[in-house]
């Protein structure tokens, strides 16, 4: 069903430029939001008519969906709007805010319902059970089970938070009005009114699942670490061009979906011919540019021609993993003296190490020592922004 309502309203939509995504984005909001309206009037009227408190909740449950259908809708529309001069690096982080007040919206319905179930279950009312109830809730079912699968697949070809966070709400519906339906039929074979209790469990799912849409949210607007397949994908691309002999200090900036920044250092012999060097890496990163990602490449010479330097580099890297495995060692150079040699190296700690920068440095000093007695070692200690493990 989703092919085909695809292939009949977005034939020929990129899925990967803005202007696309906003198609996408958009056409799947107007087909929630026509959706949810006409469950809400459904459920509202059979649930007013049968005086079921967890009926009408649902009800209002689907009117709160298509609120957030028309906050993506919006979400989607703002972050289309090109750079300017306060905001350079575009609007794609407004479907990012989208996602939250999705998120928010889902945790309101879910405080709301609690509420109103616990007061049933206090002050408990008559409820009428019939044939209209089970028939509006196995629809409501069949309908948001589908809408869950829809907006799940739209979100994953446009890569949107906020489409399968709408999917994840569609989900907790389908287990909404299941809950709601076995509880009707539990009470309409008993008589004994599980409608409060229905509610209340139900509400208490939604909130759970609202504090986790939360959560996702507010990930990238806290600026949260890369796919690894991106790390991945970033490192062996760079690795694979002639000349370069590794890199570091990778860095990734998210702007929004499809608008990606990303830096990093690249390591090249110092002995080369520095302007042939800095065109590889304006190549690079034109190649980077033609994926959709706008990435700057810094030169780092490395001394080639000297085999001391080499194998002392060498060595480092494997034995400071004696400290913790995870740390890896660039930009090592050497200055010689008559008494000493200063030994200046960068050094990659992972956020979780349980050690101060100084009392790393000193843990290294005294490897490096071990092996090299006149060497004094000045270590720049770095953090990893995309991983443990560059």
């Amino acid at each position: 069903m989703t092919d085909w309502l695809v292939r009949r309203f977005l034939t020929g939509v990129s899925t990967t430029d803005p202007a696309g995504r906003t198609r996408y984005g958009q056409f799947a909001g107007m087909v929630c939001i026509v959706c949810n309206v006409v469950l809400c009037i459904a459920k509202g009227m059979v649930g007013f008519i049968a005086g079921s408190v967890s009926i009408i909740a649902d009800a209002v449950n689907n009117l709160s969906d298509a609120s957030s259908n028309i906050v993506a809708l919006l979400g989607f529309k703002l972050a289309s709007k090109p750079a300017d001069d306060e905001h350079p690096y575009g609007h794609g982080r407004f479907e990012y805010l989208a996602s939250l007040t999705v998120a928010a919206l889902v945790l309101a319905v879910g405080i709301n319902l609690v509420i109103t179930s616990v007061q049933k279950i206090i002050s408990p009312e008559p409820t009428d059970f019939g044939p209209a109830v089970i028939v509006v809730l196995v629809l409501s079912m069949a309908v948001k089970s589908w809408m869950a699968l829809f907006n799940g697949s739209m979100g994953k070809r446009i890569s949107s938070e906020t489409l399968e966070a709408t999917a994840i709400d569609s989900r907790n519906d389908v287990i909404t009005s299941g809950a709601v339906l076995a509880a009707a039929i539990v009470s309409y074979f008993t008589g004994f009114d599980l409608d409060g209790i229905a509610g209340t469990v139900v509400g208490a799912f939604i909130c759970w699942s609202g504090f986790s849409l939360v959560r996702d949210a507010i990930d990238p607007l806290l600026g949260r670490t890369p796919d690894p397949a991106l790390i991945k994908h970033i490192h062996d691309k760079i690795m694979s061009y002639p000349g370069v002999l590794g890199t570091h200090d990778l860095m990734v900036h998210d702007y929004g979906p499809g608008r990606q920044f990303a830096s990093a250092h690249v390591e090249m012999a110092g002995e080369g011919d520095v302007f042939a060097s800095h065109d590889l890496l304006d190549n690079i990163e034109q190649d980077f540019l033609k994926e959709g990602l706008v990435m700057t490449l810094h030169y780092d010479p490395i001394v080639t021609n000297d085999p001391r330097v080499s194998d002392m580099r060498h060595w480092i890297s494997i034995h400071i993993k004696e400290i913790d495995p995870r740390l890896t060692i660039h930009d090592l150079r050497t200055v010689p003296g008559p008494t000493h040699t200063n030994v200046f190296f960068d050094c990659v700690r992972p956020h979780d190490l349980a050690m101060t920068n100084d009392e790393l440095r000193a843990a290294i000093s005294k490897i490096v020592t071990s092996k090299y007695p006149q060497a004094i070692c000045k270590v720049t200690v770095d953090n990893s922004y995309v991983s443990s493990q560059q």
